[in-house]
């Protein structure tokens, strides 16, 4: 029995791409968490949910940082 161990290509190309998809993902992940604010009446169910999206946040942000420094490598 042989194992191919040879690394998958670095195939970059579609990065930018899968960046944006990512980000644009998890806005709409922000958005549905916001309209269940609304519907809970529960202090705590209230704070997981707003830290969760000052996570995403941050994500969004080190996902468009990610998306800048793709563009430029790639001109």
């Amino acid at each position: 029995m042989t194992y191919n161990n040879k690394p998958n290509p670095d195939d970059r190309s579609d990065n930018v791409e899968k960046l944006q998809a990512m980000i644009t993902n998890t806005i709409e992940n922000m958005e549905a968490a916001e309209e269940s604010l609304a519907l809970t009446d529960s202090e705590t169910q209230r704070q997981q949910i707003e830290a969760k999206n000052e996570r995403r946040r941050e994500s969004i942000e080190s996902f468009r940082s990610e998306v800048k420094d793709e563009a430029n490598n790639q001109g």
